[in-house]
C-alpha cells in the first residue's frame, strides 16, 4: 500500500493454482473432513436475524439528523452491510441449504441482498465459481484487479482512491473483463431489489435508504473490515497466492479469514473452516491483514 515506486506488471505464475493438489493431498491423508461439508443450518436464521436487525436500523434512522445518520451508517450499518456480503459469499457455496436446493440458496440469497442496496447476489455466484476455478486467471478471475488497476492505481493517493471505491471497481470489473450474458435470475435480483429500495424511500424516506446504501459502500471500501480483500489474494510472499488470517475479526466476517482452508474446501462452511481438522496442510500458510514484510 506505501510502495512509492510501482512495479510494471503483476506477479506471473504457469502452474495450476495450488488449491486442487492440495485438497487432494489432504483429503488422503485426513478423509474424516468430508464429515465437515454440507450446509450449515445455522447459516439461515443468522442472516435472517442480521436482515432484520438491518430492517429495525432502517426505521431507527429515519429521525435522525444527518450528521447521526452518517455516523452509525459508518459505525454499525457499514459492519453488518459487509458482514451480508459474505453471508452471501457463503450461500453462493450451497452451505444454507446444500447442494441438493441450489435455487433455494439462489432466492435466498436474494433475500439476504435486500438490506445492502445493490442487486449482485445472483451475478455474484457466477462469477465467483470462476474465482475458485481458475484463481488469478487472465480475463476470467474478476475477483483480481484488472491490469488497468495494476498499472493505474500505483501511488499513495491513488490507492486510497481505489479503497475509497473498491465497491464500484467490483461491480463494472466483471462487465470489462469477463462479461456474460445476463440470466432470469439477474433479472430477478434487479427487479426485488429496485423494488424494496423503493417501498423503503416511499414508507420512511431518504435517510434509510442513504443509510443503506452508502453503508455498503463504506462498508466495501475505507473500512478496517475491509482489509481481507487486499489480504486475501494479493502477493505479500513470492510464490504465495492465497493468505489467511486467524483473527477476531472472523467473527464478523464468516471466517472468511481461513481463506487458504476455504480455497482447498469450498464445500465446509465458515463456521467449521477453524476445527483442528483442518490445520494440518502440506505448505505453510502465511498470515494477512498485516502489511507485507
Amino acid at each position: 500500500m506505501g510502495n512509492r515506486v510501482a512495479r510494471e506488471d503483476f506477479e506471473w505464475v504457469y502452474t495450476d493454482q495450488p488449491h486442487a493438489d492440495r485438497r487432494k493431498e489432504i483429503m488422503a491423508k485426513y478423509p474424516e473432513i468430508k464429515s465437515l461439508m454440507g450446509p450449515d443450518p445455522r447459516l439461515k436464521w443468522i442472516v435472517c436475524t442480521m436482515v432484520a436487525i438491518q430492517f429495525l436500523a432502517f426505521y431507527l434512522v429515519k429521525d435522525l439528523s444527518w450528521k447521526w445518520v452518517m455516523f452509525w451508517t459508518y459505525v454499525f450499518g457499514s459492519c453488518i452491510n459487509h458482514s451480508m456480503t459474505l453471508a452471501i459469499h457463503e450461500i453462493s457455496h450451497n452451505t444454507a441449504f446444500g447442494n441438493n436446493r441450489a435455487r433455494w440458496n439462489r432466492l435466498f440469497a436474494i433475500f439476504a441482498n435486500l438490506p445492502i442496496g445493490l442487486p449482485y447476489s445472483a451475478s455474484f455466484k457466477r462469477y465467483h465459481l470462476d474465482h475458485h476455478r481458475y484463481l488469478g486467471g487472465d480475463g476470467v478471475d474478476v475477483d483480481i484487479p484488472s491490469d488497468f488497476e495494476g498499472w493505474f492505481f500505483c501511488t499513495r493517493l491513488r490507492k486510497l482512491f481505489w479503497i475509497m471505491f473498491q465497491p464500484l471497481f467490483y461491480a463494472i470489473r466483471p462487465l470489462c473483463i469477463n462479461p456474460k450474458p445476463i440470466s432470469q435470475l439477474e433479472l430477478l435480483n434487479v427487479a426485488i431489489q429496485l423494488a424494496f429500495n423503493a417501498v423503503l424511500y416511499w414508507a420512511w424516506g431518504a435517510k434509510p435508504l442513504v443509510y443503506m446504501m452508502m453503508g455498503s459502500m463504506l462498508g466495501m471500501g475505507l473500512h478496517p473490515i475491509s482489509g481481507h480483500f487486499i489480504a486475501e489474494h494479493y502477493m505479500f510472499l513470492k510464490g504465495h497466492e492465497t493468505y489467511s488470517y486467524y483473527g477476531s475479526l472472523n467473527l464478523l466476517t464468516f471466517n472468511v479469514g481461513y481463506h487458504n482452508e476455504h480455497h482447498d474446501f469450498p464445500s465446509i462452511p465458515g463456521r467449521r473452516l477453524p476445527m483442528k481438522l483442518l490445520t494440518p496442510a502440506p505448505e505453510p500458510r502465511p498470515s494477512a491483514w498485516a502489511d507485507p514484510p
